[in-house]
């Protein structure tokens, strides 16, 4: 049965506001969205929802989210050598790669790095996905 749901947003957590919103817009070219409280990371019609300084996260939460102890895949539209030639350029260690994944939509390879806190993140490519 498929029921009529997508992923509308994750919530991750950052150590410093202004660190995070340059890494998170120029490395992973999101758009950045003031909140009332803190940002808000969009791509596309996903978004990461923020956690950090000063923030106290909804009272939902059993456990709030730590810095670092986030692990995401972002799909990377083109081969997966461009996105490894995108991190060497903005000066991002790849912590392993390439290497053949499973992902959302199959088979993929992925190149796996960390955002300034620690978190892992992984750009996952469906374009020759033997290479």
């Amino acid at each position: 049965m498929t029921l009529p749901i997508k992923l509308d947003h994750c919530v991750i957590h950052v150590s410093d506001w202004e660190r995070s919103n340059v890494f998170y817009r120029d490395v992973m070219g999101a758009e950045l969205v003031q909140r009332p409280k803190g940002w808000a990371y969009r791509f596309g019609t996903e978004q990461l929802n923020l956690h950090g300084p000063g923030f106290t996260p909804a009272e939902v939460a059993r456990l709030p989210v730590q810095p670092g102890n986030s692990d995401l895949c972002f799909e990377w539209k083109g081969p997966i050598a461009d996105a490894a030639a995108h991190l060497q350029k903005c000066k991002v260690k790849i912590e392993r790669g390439p290497l053949e994944r499973f992902g959302a939509k199959g088979p993929g390879t992925s190149v796996y790095f960390r955002d300034p806190d620690g978190s892992l993140l992984e750009f996952i490519s469906y374009a020759n996905p033997s290479r």
